[in-house]
């Protein structure tokens, strides 16, 4: 039955995709333009001394200066106050030693003591440290507490889902015997929609999508392009793939998807984006999943083949992982013991049926994968995530795509709140599945309550307003476990993808855009459209992303200012500070704020190095590795190892450079090489001659690739399976260690190597 016939006969799922923008996106505004109203209202009745808001406010002060007996500390020594921390802190860390990895012992006691920290802290929190004794210091007060509650009722609903984690691997291994033994073999589309991504891109997706391991005469290949190019239907017709193009772009690449399901009959559906290429066990290790028919999208792990820009303009191409590392490997398996997988958009496999049933993938949003996954769990299918590395594609190169591609994901899926398919609101969710969902969708909100935390410790510094009222004994018995123990596991339960400080880094690099684009959505959710994000690019020079550097540098001008009053603060006796807050239990709060502007300062620089985008001249990705390499130079044959190959050259070592004279071999020169253990011979030109401690290193091009070769060289770098792995970022200590390392040596000692690193893959 055809895509037309399903939406003909079932017209009421088309309200899964058709947004009531008159009524829906008006109540969503105005319940939030109502609660911000009446904060504003109370706020500037409070200020106005208004007598029943005045009462009001002071007499809950007056309740909260006297909490209940059992938030009241107990020993007032200092020293002793840190014992629970430092039994907590024992605890986590012997089993973080004894568990290396996160497995359901260890992961539940962590879990429950961070539990147990949250609930603590927020309860003291709520009882005991609101400042409500002006109106400045209680409103400061009220929204701090109002976004730290919302973040940590997050944290509640993520360590809740780390309990119920779990793992298809095992699943993925017993389930393709019966595809690689011929039992389950159902026919496959692989739809690869393209808009502007050039030819050499395109190449090396359509044969990485060939070379999967699948009977040929049940795997079709469909390039969709909607741009239609000559060029690209040329190369279409060189590779031996299908074309298709459509008269039109409406609905971007949900459309695009939706016109080849018209013409293709596959019972599943593969789709890669355009820079996305497949290991060849692709196929294999996700399509047994099928023969259960409950599921109806398999989504997997999403890596890359080139740097993330801001590792990249960091020069931290070897520490730190991809942004969305943190994604694939913990926010998704989060969510998948829940039912609540995402579907990325690409490198994911959707049963056909259920997907024509719904009227094809939706086009109500930018983020017609995140609903289409929505609308069929909805529907009783279940959207699973396999957390194995199938497939690798192209990341955002500057840090303008990089910000773009975010802001295009953030408003999509902020579009959750003004579209049917709202996964709060939809029918079909138990409570567990909204709650994820909410959490996902208010993480968003997280850049706002960063640029709150910017301006805090301006606030307090330059105005004397001191938001929490506590001692230090206070803070040592409340807020350092809670902190402590958060810093010590937070790299440990998402599997060393990120850790908290360069968390931070990459947040205040992008909060400001991602903030005016949440207030924009908010406003007008659907006034921007489908923006595919570039690949492929080359830039020749350093280029400085002044736009998006303005609000960070105007923040870190204030954030000068606002240090030289922190620091004048904390020099003052206690005399002078109890004459600007009038109470001793806000002293602390203004004598360490400095810490705070100091904290937030070093972040912003290190934010805006990231900003400075490095020379890109070579079009081609590089990858790190090794192999044995026969090069014949006229009538001489060396032997050498490879550093790092890429599919239009190679640089290759040679220990032998005493016994022959490199220079004598010019540059331009014609070569044959060959990597005896991939049966690969091929005609290069030597471009580079760089020799050290006796120790030469060529590198060559690679001319006259014919068809074959470069189906070789593909397959060899991006087909194999196990090519892509993970690394593990540093700790907390060394990730700080690295901030001032970059700031310090980096920049103002000019050490930052220009010319790319290659990415570390696997040696497979």
């Amino acid at each position: 039955m055809s895509l037309s016939e399903h939406t003909r006969q079932l017209p009421s799922l088309s309200r899964v995709r058709t947004p009531s923008k008159s009524i829906t996106i008006h109540r969503t505004t105005w319940v939030i333009g109502i609660a911000l109203s009446i904060f504003i209202v109370l706020a500037i009745a409070w200020h106005a001394g208004v007598e029943p808001v005045e009462q009001f406010f002071s007499k809950l002060d007056i309740w909260l200066q006297h909490p209940h007996v059992w938030l009241e500390l107990p020993h007032e020594k200092s020293q002793w106050l840190l014992i629970p921390t430092l039994i907590l802190t024992s605890v986590v860390l012997l089993v973080m030693k004894t568990s290396p990895r996160p497995k359901t012992w260890s992961r539940l006691i962590v879990v429950a003591i961070l539990l147990a920290l949250i609930i603590r802290y927020m309860i003291w929190r709520s009882l005991s440290t609101l400042n409500l004794a002006t109106p400045g210091d209680g409103v400061v007060s009220l929204v701090l507490y109002g976004m730290e509650m919302l973040f940590l009722c997050s944290n509640i609903v993520q360590l809740y889902l780390l309990l119920g984690v779990r793992h298809h691997n095992a699943e993925a291994d017993r389930l393709q015997i019966t595809v690689l033994d011929g039992q389950y073999q159902p026919t496959v589309d692989v739809l690869i929609p393209t808009y502007n991504e050039p030819p050499e891109v395109l190449r090396r997706t359509i044969i990485g999508c060939q070379a999967m391991d699948y009977p040929e005469a049940k795997k079709a290949i469909y390039l969709l392009d909607d741009k239609r190019r000559s060029e690209i239907q040329a190369l279409a017709a060189e590779l031996g793939c299908h074309y298709m193009r459509r008269p039109d772009n409406r609905h971007a690449k949900a459309g695009n998807l939706n016109h080849a399901l018209l013409t293709t009959n596959g019972e599943l559906v593969v789709v890669f984006d355009a820079d996305f290429v497949p290991t060849s066990n692709f196929l294999t290790r996700t399509v047994g999943f099928f023969q259960d028919s409950s599921i109806g999208l398999l989504q997997t792990y999403q890596s890359f083949y080139n740097h993330d820009p801001i590792a990249r303009n960091l020069g931290l191409e070897k520490v730190l992982t991809q942004e969305v590392e943190i994604f694939s490997r913990h926010g998704q398996v989060l969510r998948d013991s829940a039912g609540t997988a995402i579907c990325s958009g690409s490198s994911f496999v959707v049963r056909r049926q259920p997907l024509e049933a719904l009227g094809g993938f939706v086009t109500d949003s930018l983020s017609e994968d995140y609903f289409t996954a929505i609308a069929l769990s909805a529907q009783g299918y279940r959207v699973v995530y396999l957390n194995e590395r199938l497939s690798a594609g192209l990341s955002a190169e500057t840090m303008v795509d990089h910000i773009a591609q975010r802001l295009r994901w953030a408003r999509g899926t902020l579009q959750a709140f003004f579209i049917d398919a709202n996964p709060i609101t939809i029918r079909g969710f138990s409570i567990l599945q909204r709650l994820a969902y909410a959490e996902g969708l208010f993480q968003w909100f997280s850049s706002l309550f960063r640029i709150f935390l910017l301006f805090l410790p301006l606030i307090c510094a330059w105005f004397g307003i001191v938001p929490l009222r506590m001692v230090h004994q206070e803070w040592l018995y409340f807020i350092v476990p809670f902190y402590v123990i958060q810093l010590v596991s937070f790299s440990w339960l998402t599997e060393r993808s990120r850790s908290v400080l360069l968390s931070d880094i990459y947040s205040v690099a992008q909060c400001f855009p991602i903030a005016i684009t949440i207030v924009q959505t908010l406003l007008n959710p659907f006034s921007i459209g489908f923006r595919v994000t570039p690949k492929g690019q080359t830039r020749d020079r350093l280029q400085f992303n002044w736009r998006l550097a303005m609000p960070l540098i105007v923040t870190l001008g204030l954030s000068m200012i606002g240090l030289w009053h922190g620091v004048r603060l904390a020099l003052m006796d206690d005399a002078e500070l109890l004459a600007i807050v009038h109470d001793p239990n806000l002293i602390l709060g203004l004598r360490f704020v400095w810490i705070g502007v100091a904290y937030n300062a070093l972040i912003i620089v290190v934010a805006l190095m990231t900003l400075i985008d490095l020379p890109h001249p070579d079009p081609y990705e590089w990858l790190a590795i090794e192999r044995v390499a026969a090069l014949q130079m006229g009538e001489q044959v060396v032997w050498g190892t490879t550093t790092q190959i890429s599919e239009m050259g190679m640089q290759v070592q040679f220990s032998q450079a005493s016994t022959w004279d490199v220079y004598s071999y010019p540059f331009g020169m014609s070569v044959r090489l060959s990597l005896p253990e991939e049966s690969l011979d091929l005609e290069g030109t030597i471009t580079q001659v760089k020799t050290l401690d006796g120790i030469c290193e060529l590198g060559i091009r690679f001319r006259n690739l014919n068809l074959s070769q470069q189906r070789q060289l593909v397959t060899f770098l991006f087909c194999r399976p196990g090519r892509w792995h993970g690394q593990s970022v540093p700790g907390e200590l060394r990730s700080l260690w690295l901030a001032l390392n970059v700031l310090f040596v980096q920049r103002l000692l000019l050490r930052r190597p220009i010319e790319p690193a290659p990415l570390q893959v696997s040696q497979v």
